[in-house]
């Protein structure tokens, strides 16, 4: 069955999700429609839409008209096995002692490594993009030095790889929370499919308002692999939540973005501990004073 797209971008946020309120109205409807910003901090806003029947041009420009948007790409997307595609494309990572795999390559596992299996349906967190390759590696050399966190939170957790690799190097509860509840789904899934139910709790939760996660601060260590917006939004909370001499691992953050991150820690106790360039991505280690 062919799968029909139709992007468009604007300036507005408002703006961007009243159209995509719209475009959920139209006929033949759209099995999803999502609005994303193009750049994290630029302003710019993505209304994306997915049809399984070509939606008519002629409405989607009317639409994009009246709410200042640009002109509507429409293409036709090719017949995939999306999940077979990502299989053949996603080989195991290693990330310092971490080994990161899909079941289809449970059979290539080193004895020597601390295996993560994440699904490639679930691709986002496997290990494969920057920001997750640049915290695990940042989680390894912290242990080699000595760490010892005994307790640990995953802030935005996502698939909970980084969490569920705390909880494969300590033998302590860890805490992985998501603001999106089908991401605490996927995570809780993971926990299970690695052995870790019980060891890794998944929440629901924006930052860390729940009544769980502030009842077990402060933390030794805190992982937010987000976006630059965001991680600075939850700098005080970081000050707050952190343990003296705490580590915090940060990244989501653009290459360019990195010293303002810094900047808005340092104003709320930490210190820079190592600052890495993975891809496009920089992962940032600090420590609370």
């Amino acid at each position: 069955m062919p799968t029909f797209t139709a992007f468009c971008t604007l300036d507005d946020r408002d703006a961007a999700e009243a159209l995509a309120e719209r475009i959920e109205d139209l006929d033949p409807a759209p099995y999803g429609v999502g609005v994303f910003e193009i750049e994290d901090g630029s302003d710019r806003w993505e209304v994306g839409s997915y049809f399984l029947a070509a939606p008519d041009g002629v409405v989607l420009d009317l639409l994009a008209a009246a709410h200042g948007a640009t002109h509507f790409v429409v293409s036709e997307l090719p017949e995939t096995d999306w999940v077979a595609h990502v299989k053949r494309e996603l080989a195991p990572v290693v990330a310092g002692r971490f080994f990161v795999y899909g079941s289809h390559d449970a059979d290539k596992v080193p004895t020597e490594s601390v295996p993560l299996l994440i699904e490639a349906a679930m691709a986002f967190g496997t290990g494969h993009h920057g920001t997750t390759l640049g915290c695990l590696s940042a989680l390894d050399r912290l242990e080699r030095a000595g760490l010892r966190a005994r307790n640990v939170a995953d802030i935005g957790c996502g698939t909970a790889v980084l969490a569920m690799a705390a909880a494969k190097l300590w033998p302590e509860t860890v805490l992985a929370s998501d603001i999106d509840p089908v991401a605490v789904e996927t995570a809780a899934a993971n926990v299970v499919a690695n052995g870790l139910a019980g060891r890794v709790i998944c929440l629901e939760a924006a930052g860390f308002a729940h009544p769980q996660i502030e009842a077990a601060a402060p933390f030794d260590l805190i992982f937010a692999n987000i976006l630059k917006a965001p991680l600075i939004s939850l700098a005080p909370d970081m000050g707050r939540f952190c343990a003296e001499s705490g580590h915090v691992i940060l990244s989501g953050i653009l290459h360019e973005q990195a010293d303002e991150v810094i900047a808005a820690y340092e104003a709320q106790g930490f210190t820079l501990v190592s600052r890495d360039e993975y891809g496009d991505w920089t992962t940032l280690v600090m420590q609370r004073k």
